[in-house]
């Protein structure tokens, strides 16, 4: 069973950072696309970042380009979004996903397993 544990949310005052992270366990880790999305408050879920199942390749939503990176290590199994120049706009709970393809795509379809989620606040 898949399972994706998110860490690294918080409260920040504009401008700052935030480094999120994503363990996943019962998959083959190297073998998939990773992807952040994110929900706030009354909101569809959207987009942020995605990543190839090497991690050469990544694709972004235009509102985060710039400010946020997607890495991973597929020796630790993890994914992270680096998050910088934070804006109240990106408050919201961010959530990890396992692709079911190994490129870096960007719509929620292609995403299976869903992490549980970590709620970034950004006051202003």
């Amino acid at each position: 069973q898949v399972q994706l544990v998110e860490s690294g949310g918080g409260l920040v005052q504009a401008g700052g950072s935030l480094r999120l992270s994503c363990e996943a366990s019962g998959l083959t880790f190297s073998s998939n696309a990773m992807g952040w999305f994110r929900q706030a408050p009354g909101k569809e879920r959207e987009f942020v970042a995605s990543i190839n199942w090497s991690g050469s390749s990544t694709s972004y939503a235009d509102s985060v380009k710039g400010r946020f990176t997607i890495s991973r290590d597929n020796a630790k199994k993890t994914v992270y979004l680096q998050m910088n120049s934070l804006q109240p706009e990106d408050t919201a709970v961010y959530y990890c996903a396992v692709s079911s393809v190994k490129v870096a795509l960007t719509t929620s379809r292609f995403f299976g397993s869903w992490g549980q989620g970590t709620q970034v606040t950004v006051s202003s």
